[in-house]
């Protein structure tokens, strides 16, 4: 293992010397500019170090909103459901410590294990209520607990649906109900197996149908095990859960996370993260409409028709059909969490726009995202652009006081956004002198 740790010291070295762009907000927009790809051996590695937050200490918000800490001390907090009754779910999953299969694993488990993000799985859904409305949550209890690493919930017609990592499962949920009763029902198995290396899975229900969506991410950076370790993968499914069945919705979509209906027309949106090891200003993660039978690229080309020549052999028959992303939301910018704003809380800029978690690079130099971003929509498009919302995840060494994972809009209007590496849930609420301005 001395040569492997020799190895990792030259990646870190490849990162420190890397001369990626400082623009906050690089690979950003519809068109991005897109530079040559750069032939990388090893992985550059250059983890912003996770230390929690000191005491008092709070992200920073733009002028006119303030920042309170909805719930603290949480384990490893990931995905968001505001329930109808305001109540707010927020699962606790992490990447498990394991015996490591030969050098990468071992390599990325050390990556992980910096980054605040390999931890024994808390495997549960914690229920949180802020029944006086002060913006804290006084009330926190285990909801439903022996999960497999769950992350997006759902409801849809009195069910409440859990994607773990391995299935889809649900059981009833009745307004106001603070534990889950009995065991779920499993729906569909997913995607998962051994390798299982993007292993989050999120669900949305259809709000025009009696379909749920969900996410499943490839089983590699580029195929490298293989198409046959693919199925499924790199993908967004369409559950029946009447019938119990999934079916390929849209493909090519290297690690999709967080999904959101689109207001003004009701189209399906995802935020993507892209690959690695094609230098530190490629390829940029994104958000995009997603099309039923759509394909995105992923292995064999990246944000349109730009060939991965890495990846044999080609398809260019796929690579022709490959739609081009909507919106670019930066290289390495690990992009999680998607809603759109639809409240009245927030000043007019802010209605219809989407929210965008960005969990923070982990392979670029200089460090990219640990932020929340937002993106101006008119007439159901991007139009704008993108606006550093929520920052300050990072101390002045550089090191992670938290990490953003999803991000959504509770019953008053204001911005949740989890944070798995400061084990809190944060939330934005626009000052009430802002409010008054806008009425």
């Amino acid at each position: 293992m001395r040569a492997a740790a020799l190895t990792v010291l030259a990646a870190l070295s490849l990162a420190a010397c890397s001369p990626g762009s400082s623009s906050p907000l690089v690979g950003f927009g519809q068109d991005p500019e897109l530079p040559e790809p750069e032939k990388d051996l090893l992985p550059r590695v250059n983890p912003a170090k996770a230390v929690g937050w000191p005491d008092g200490a709070a992200p920073v918000a733009p002028e006119g909103f303030t920042v309170t800490r909805f719930a603290g001390d949480l384990a490893h907090p990931r995905w968001l459901l505001v329930l109808p009754n305001g109540d707010v779910l927020v699962s606790e999953a992490s990447s498990e410590p394991k015996e490591p299969e030969g050098f990468m694993d071992w390599f990325a488990q050390k990556v992980q294990a910096r980054a605040g993000a390999l931890k024994p799985s808390p495997d549960q859904i914690v229920l949180l209520r802020d029944a006086d409305g002060d913006g804290v949550a006084e009330l926190r209890q285990v909801f439903a607990e022996g999960l497999n690493r769950p992350q997006g919930m759902a409801l849809m017609d009195g069910m409440l649906y859990i994607a773990n990592t391995d299935a889809l499962v649900r059981a009833p949920y009745a307004d106001g109900q603070m534990r889950l009763e009995g065991e779920p029902e499993k729906v569909v198995d997913l995607p998962a197996g051994p390798i299982n290396h993007h292993w989050v899975k999120n669900v949305v229900a259809d709000p025009a149908g009696a379909r749920l969506f969900v996410t499943s991410g490839s089983n590699s950076n580029i195929a490298e095990n293989g198409m046959e370790a693919e199925e499924n993968r790199a993908a967004i499914l369409a559950v029946d859960p009447a019938a119990k069945t999934y079916s390929l919705y849209a493909s090519g979509l290297r690690n999709p996370n967080g999904m959101a209906f689109e207001p003004v027309t009701g189209a399906l949106w995802t935020a993507v993260n892209e690959r690695d090891m094609l230098g530190d200003d490629l390829v940029p993660d994104y958000m995009t409409s997603v099309r039923q039978g759509g394909f995105y690229g992923w292995p064999y080309s990246y944000f349109g028709d730009h060939v991965d020549e890495r990846v044999k052999p080609q398809r260019p028959d796929l690579v022709a059909t490959a739609i081009k992303p909507d919106y670019a939301l930066g290289p390495h910018t690990a992009s999680l969490g998607l809603t759109f704003y639809t409240a009245q809380a927030f000043p007019a800029a802010y209605r219809g726009g989407a929210f965008v978690g960005q969990h923070g690079s982990w392979n670029r130099a200089p460090l990219n995202g640990y932020r929340v971003v937002f993106v101006p929509f008119a007439g159901g498009r991007p139009s704008g652009e993108a606006q550093v919302f929520l920052d300050g995840f990072l101390n002045a060494d550089g090191e992670a006081m938290g990490r953003p994972v999803d991000v959504q809009v509770d019953r008053a209007g204001a911005l949740l956004v989890t944070d798995d590496a400061g084990g809190a849930v944060w939330r934005v609420a626009a000052a009430p002198a802002a409010q008054a301005a806008e009425r």
